[in-house]
C-alpha cells in the first residue's frame, strides 16, 4: 500500500467511535417515525420486540468482534470476511455494505427532509425537497472530506442533543403517570410467536448500523479495544433506549383520539397532550438533526468501505486515494455522495414517490445490505478462528445460534407476503447480489495475481504476529 494512500492514523477515541455507530443506527429515527410502526406489528409488547432485536444482534455482534479485538484495519466487514471466506466472498460482502450504507444515507436524507420542511413551513417558508436533499448530502459531504474527528464530532453533538430533548419528554410523561408501571404491557394473553418474529424484524431494522465502526480501524486509538468495546456499547445503549421510549409511547398516547399506530408524529402529540408544547420545536429540530447525523455517518462509513476495496483493486483505483492534507478518502467521499444524491432525486422526480414514502422505502431496502453482511461475517467467525488454531466449541454455538436468529428477520421479509411495492424490494436486493457475484468472478478470472497480492497484505496487515494463516483459493 503506498504512502500516499494513508488515512489519518489514530484519531479517533471511544466516544467517537461510538458517536459513529448510534448516529447511524439513528434513535430519533426509531422514536419519532418507527415505534408506531412496531406497534401496528406487536402492540402492547413492543417493547418486548425490541429487547429481542437487541439480544439477537448481540450474537452477531460477538461473531464480528472475533476479529475486531484480534486484528484491524480499514474496510469494515469487507476486510475481517476477505480474511476468512477468501477476497472474492469479502468483495460480496463489501458490495452488500456499500448497498446499505447508500440506502440508510438516504433514509438519513429524507428524514432530514422532512423534519427541515416542517420548521421551515412554521417560519412561512417552502423549500422544495431536491434542495433540502442537496443541502443534507452536500454540507454532509464537506464535513467528511474535512476531517474525520470534526464530523464525528458533530454527530456526537447532534445525536445527543435529540436524545436529550426525547428522555426530557419521556420523563416528563412517565412523572404524569406517577411512574407507575403499565400493566397492560405486561399482559402477554392476546400475543402470538408471528406477531412477535414480525416484531422482531422491525427492531432489527431499527438497529443496523451498530457495526460501521469497524470501518475506521486506521484510524481508531487502541483500536483491538475501542471498536469492540463501542460495538457492544452501542447496541446495549440503544436498545435499551429504544425499549424505554416504546414502553412510554405507548403509555403516553393510551386513551388518545388517535391509536399510536395511526400517529405520524408521535413526539409532537405527546408534547401537546402533555402540556408542555414549547419541546415541539426542539424535538422536531433534534429529529432534523439526528437526521442529518444519519445522512454523516453513512456517508463516512461507506467510503471507508469503497476506499479499502479500491486499494485491492476491486474498484477504480482512483477510490484508494486519500486527502493528503485530509487524511479522508475523498474520491470515494464524492462518489458515494454523488451516488446519494441522484438515486434521492430519480426517485422523487421520476418515480414521483412522497418524500416519507422514500424514507421507508430507503430504510427497508438498506436493511437487506445489512443482514447480506451480517450473515457472512457469522459463517466467517468460525472459519477464521480456526485458521488461527483458537476455534472453540462455544464459537460455534455462537455462530449457529447467529445464524438461527437471523434467520427470523430474513424469513420475516418476505412471508406473511408484504404489500406492493414492498414485496418487490427482496428480488431488487438479490438482483443486486447477482452483479456483485459477477464482478466479483470476474475480478478473480481477470486478476488471479492480484487476488495472491490481497491475501498477502491481509495477513501482514491485519493477522496478529505468531499467527499463520493458511492460503486458500479465493
Amino acid at each position: 500500500m503506498s504512502k500516499d494512500h494513508k488515512l489519518k492514523t489514530e484519531c479517533l477515541n471511544f466516544s467517537e467511535l461510538l458517536a459513529q455507530n448510534i448516529a447511524l443506527i439513528s434513535p430519533t429515527m426509531t422514536a419519532a417515525l418507527i415505534v408506531p410502526l412496531m406497534f401496528a406489528t406487536v402492540g402492547n409488547i413492543s417493547w418486548l420486540a425490541y429487547g429481542l432485536g437487541t439480544l439477537l444482534l448481540l450474537f452477531v455482534a460477538f461473531n464480528l468482534n472475533q476479529f475486531s479485538k484480534r486484528f484491524t484495519g480499514t474496510g469494515s466487514m469487507y476486510t475481517y470476511t476477505s480474511m476468512a471466506l477468501g477476497p472474492t466472498t469479502g468483495s460480496l460482502c463489501g458490495w452488500c455494505l456499500i448497498w446499505s450504507y447508500l440506502f440508510i444515507g438516504l433514509a438519513g436524507t429524507t428524514g432530514f427532509t422532512i423534519f427541515s420542511s416542517k420548521l421551515l413551513e412554521a417560519v412561512g417558508i417552502h423549500a422544495p425537497p431536491l434542495l433540502l436533499f442537496a443541502i443534507c448530502i452536500g454540507s454532509c459531504f464537506i464535513l467528511a472530506y474535512k476531517d474525520i474527528v470534526i464530523s464525528t464530532i458533530v454527530m456526537l453533538v447532534l445525536e445527543g442533543v435529540s436524545c436529550s430533548f426525547i428522555l426530557l419528554l419521556c420523563l416528563i410523561v412517565l412523572g404524569k403517570h406517577g411512574f407507575a408501571i403499565d400493566t397492560a404491557q405486561f399482559d402477554f394473553k392476546d400475543a402470538s410467536i408471528t406477531s412477535l418474529g414480525l416484531g422482531v424484524v422491525v427492531a432489527i431494522f431499527s438497529l443496523v448500523g451498530f457495526e460501521s465502526s469497524t470501518a475506521f480501524g486506521e484510524e481508531a486509538k487502541n483500536p483491538l479495544k475501542t471498536i469492540p468495546k463501542s460495538i457492544v456499547w452501542s447496541l446495549i445503549l440503544t436498545g435499551g433506549f429504544f425499549i424505554f421510549v416504546a414502553y412510554t409511547e405507548i403509555l403516553g398516547t393510551r386513551g388518545y383520539s388517535q391509536p399510536l399506530n395511526a400517529i405520524d408524529s408521535p413526539l409532537t402529540v405527546l408534547a401537546t397532550i402533555y402540556k408542555v408544547p414549547i419541546l415541539a420545536i426542539p424535538l422536531e429540530l433534534g429529529a432534523m438533526v439526528s437526521f442529518y447525523a444519519l445522512a454523516l455517518s453513512c456517508l463516512n462509513a461507506g467510503s471507508r468501505v469503497m476506499f479499502a476495496m479500491g486499494r485491492h483493486g476491486i474498484f477504480h483505483p482512483a477510490m484508494r486515494n486519500a486527502h493528503p492534507t485530509n487524511g479522508t478518502p475523498h474520491i470515494a467521499l464524492g462518489v458515494l455522495a454523488v451516488l446519494m444524491f441522484a438515486v434521492v432525486a430519480i426517485f422523487k422526480v421520476v418515480a414521483g414517490y412522497a418524500v416519507l414514502d422514500e424514507f421507508g422505502y430507503a430504510g427497508t431496502m438498506g436493511a437487506f445490505g445489512f443482514m447480506g453482511s451480517y450473515i457472512l461475517i457469522t459463517i466467517a467467525a468460525p472459519i477464521y478462528l480456526k485458521k488461527i488454531g483458537q476455534l472453540k466449541p462455544r464459537d460455534v454455538t455462537l455462530c449457529i445460534a447467529g445464524l438461527l436468529l437471523l434467520a427470523i428477520p430474513a424469513v420475516g421479509s418476505v412471508y406473511p407476503v408484504p404489500p406492493s411495492p414492498l414485496n418487490y424490494f427482496p428480488y431488487i436486493f438479490l438482483g443486486y447480489v447477482a452483479i456483485g457475484v459477477v464482478r466479483a468472478l470476474a475480478f478473480k478470472a481477470r486478476e488471479p495475481h492480484s487476488l495472491v497480492k490481497i491475501r498477502e497484505e491481509l495477513r501482514d496487515l491485519h493477522l496478529p504476529s505468531g499467527f499463520a494463516m493458511e492460503q486458500e483459493k479465493a
